[in-house]
Formats: structure tokens, sequence, C-alpha cells
């Protein structure tokens, strides 16, 4: 798997590549639950094979999710509805506080009978679940409800794309966006729009510092699993680098390491930027920082508790660009549910995804809608007008998304390994090129143990 050795790229991803164009127009498995292949094999293949024409949907069904962005009480609604018009009932279970927490507990379930037969997946997760033939492909049974799948915003469904099979469908979909202190840029004198570059955010944070004081700083960010690995994309892309080519390491290339350099200053040189050790966002809008990176899914919440006007942007570009990587979350369907429970399962994740429902979705929390045709709808429409913010993630997908690079989201491990070396980094103050080749043996033993044997 060095950089140097033939790539073995997964078709679906090199098809989401396409899709994206076209839009622009854990922890080890010794730490994680069962291994690869642990699980019975046979069910995702089985559900290929149903006859769906010949199966009723189960009364009841089972769904564990973290309710991304605060929503539980709008599962809840739409659950309600869904029963409603359905007569099948949805048990909503709290599976976890965040994604991870949700596909450990998922993965130690495997060997029980408490698989739920919806459950959330994430960018990091879902292809493990798939490894471990936990989820099902949803083409068939989506197809046979009448499900308009070419609907999904096509980069957003096309990440859970794999050998020519969707493994789930979007839901509280993401990307990074830039947060800034509207009062605080005024104050300093700033154009009332984020840095185009990183250079001009270094540029500014003179100006920007003397405003929020001593206690504060110009730029916060925080690390951790499923994050620091996230946002740290852009800053090595836009210095020509990247986790991976293919499947191929890519860490230990001059372009890479410059990408962990530039992070290095960031904290250590330049000072422009703070780390925060609990929530970067709360940190953010109680005015500690200036500016930040965050979720798209936190911005509802940002503008509840600042103070302050907020403002988005784009990711600021590096020397050679950057963009935007895709992210959050979608939702699959157990392989080991009845046919009855996945028939019944499709049903409902068809109406949570649906135009009406991600429109309400996006208006609340501030995920992007992952229809395109809620994109430009009367909801949609509405919440651009009361608030644009809204609108910079929408167009920043258009404008700015980049499919993640395969380490990251397809190796088992890769993710945290990945952050682990960022916190060297940013914590530790440790050489980017000594921090990446600490984790380049593990996430080759990760990718040579955990995928090889099943492409």
């Amino acid at each position: 798997m060095s950089h140097a050795a033939r790539s073995t790229r997964p078709s679906g991803r090199r098809r989401a590549a396409v899709a994206l164009t076209a839009v622009a127009a854990v922890t080890l498995t010794a730490c994680a639950g069962p291994s690869v292949g642990a699980t019975s094999g046979d069910d995702a293949s089985a559900a290929e094979d149903v006859d769906w024409s010949q199966v009723e949907p189960a009364d009841e069904i089972t769904f564990w999710s973290n309710h991304p962005g605060q929503s539980q009480a709008y599962e809840e609604r739409i659950i309600a509805e869904f029963e409603a018009e359905t007569g099948i009932a949805v048990d909503l279970v709290t599976a976890g506080a965040n994604y991870d927490e949700v596909a450990q507990r998922f993965q130690a379930a495997s060997q029980t009978d408490e698989v739920p037969d919806v459950v959330i997946a994430s960018d990091v997760w879902w292809f493990r679940y798939h490894l471990n033939d936990q989820i099902m492909p949803v083409d068939d049974v989506l197809e046979h409800l009448g499900a308009d799948a070419a609907d999904y915003q096509p980069a957003l469904y096309a990440d859970y794309e794999y050998d020519d099979q969707h493994w789930a469908v979007p839901y509280a979909r993401s990307t990074p966006l830039f947060y800034y202190n509207k009062d605080v840029w005024s104050a300093a004198g700033l154009p009332d729009r984020g840095p185009k570059t990183w250079a001009e955010l270094e540029k500014w944070d003179a100006k920007v510092s003397k405003e929020v004081g001593d206690d504060g700083s110009t730029f916060g960010l925080s690390t951790g699993p499923s994050w620091g690995a996230w946002w740290f994309e852009n800053m090595i892309w836009g210095q020509g680098g990247a986790y991976s080519d293919g499947f191929d390491l890519t860490l230990d290339t001059p372009e890479s390491v410059a990408g962990g350099e530039f992070l290095h200053d960031l904290f250590h040189e330049s000072g422009v930027a703070s780390l925060s050790a609990d929530d970067v966002m709360a940190d953010f809008s109680a005015g500690v920082i200036a500016s930040t990176i965050g979720s798209t899914g936190s911005l509802t919440g940002a503008l509840d508790a600042a103070s302050f006007e907020v403002g988005t942007a784009y990711l600021p570009d590096g020397p050679d660009g950057g963009g935007t990587p895709t992210g959050g979350t979608g939702v699959a369907i157990a392989s080991s549910s009845t046919p009855e429970e996945q028939l019944a399962a499709a049903m409902f994740v068809e109406y949570l995804t649906d135009t009406e429902n991600t429109a309400a979705f996006s208006q609340l929390t501030g995920y992007m809608p992952v229809r395109t045709s809620a994109v430009e709808s009367e909801t949609m429409q509405q919440t651009y007008a009361e608030t644009p913010q809204f609108r910079t993630a929408v167009d920043q997908l258009a404008d700015k998304a980049r499919v993640q690079d395969d380490v990251r989201v397809f190796v088992p491990g890769a993710d945290a390994l990945l952050n682990e070396a960022i916190e060297q980094i940013v914590i530790e103050g440790t050489d980017p090129a000594t921090a990446f080749e600490s984790i380049a043996p593990r996430i080759e033993t990760a990718y040579t143990e955990n995928v090889e044997p099943y492409l």
C-alpha cells in the first residue's frame, strides 16, 4: 500500500468523483467490535435476490440515531407522521451521542438480536458496515417502491456507491464551513466576508487579535475522531497533498508534509489558531474565538447561541486550491433484518429523506437538503431569505465540493489514526513528517487486514 504501489480504487468512488464534477456544474479492529467478515456473509446478497413484490412490510421497525443537529424532537415528529400515514410503528433509539458511538454499538450488536432495522451510517463508518455484511444495498428496494433515487443530490448519493450499488441514502449531510464573528470583523475594519485564502486570514490576524484581546484568538479549531481529519483535508489539499491516491498512502509526499507544516505553523509559529479542548462552536458562540471551522449542521445552534451576527463563508484556499470535503451521515438498512422489516425500513428511509422532509430538516438544523428538488423548494427559498447563511453550504457544495480521500473513508480506523497525527502536530508540536510516519504503518496494516481481502 505504499504510494509507489499500484492503486486499487473502488469503482464506485471513481464514479463519485464524476458525480461531484456534475454537481459543481475507528479505532482499529481490535478496539471496534467484530472484525471484518465476522458477521453472516450471506445476508446482503440474499437481500439482492428478494422479490419485493411478494413481501408485506412489517408492522414495526427500529431506528438507531444520534439525532444529528439536535433533531430528536424533529425525528419524533416525522416518525409520528409516518406512522399515521402507513400504520408502521418506528421505535426511535438514542444509540449514541455521536456517529462513532452509534457505529461501535451497531458493530457490537451484530452478534445479538438487538440489531436495528435502520441505522445512522456516517461517511467514515458505512463502508465498515458493508465489509462486515451488516447493511444491504438499497437500489432494488427503492426501485420497487418507486422512490426517485435520481433526485438525491448526485454527489451525496454517490458517496455510498460501491461495487455498482448504493449502501445507504443521504440524510444529515454536511460540509465544513468557515464561521466568523461579523461584529469583530466590522470592528477590525475587515470586509464582510470570509478570507478567500489562508494567507489572507493570517494577514488579518493582527487586526482581529486586537478586538478579541489576550484571552481570545483570531481562529480556533477542535480535533477528535470523525472531525479533525475531515477539516484538515481542506488544508492538505490546499498544499497539493492528500491522504492517499486511491488506497495508496501519500502522507510522505512533499505536498502532504507541507499540509502538515501549514497546520503546525498556524498554531505554533503565526499563533493565528488556538485549540478548543471541548466544543469549538461553544467557544465561537461565546465570542472567545473570532472564527472557526464548523459543520453546516452546527449552523442553527450557532445562530441561536451567539449574541453577535454570525457570518458563514467557503473554506479558504491554499496555494494549490483546496475545496471542501463532503461529510455527515446517511441512513442504512440492516442486512440481518427480515425482508418484511427491510421493506418497512426502506419505506421509512424514503419518507425521512423525501423532498418536503429534507427541506424541513435543513431549515431546522443547517444540514444540506439531500434532494435536488428541495434545494430551490419554497421551504428552502424562505430559509435563504430569512437566514442567508444557510445558502453558503448549498453554494459551496456546488462550487467547491471534493470527494474525500479513500483512505479516510474506506479503511477502518484510518480516520482515528489520521486524527492522532493531527493532534500530535497541533497539541504536541510534533514535526509533521514524523507524525505522519508514526501512523502510516498502522493504516497500512488496517488496509491489508480489513479491506484488501474483500476488494
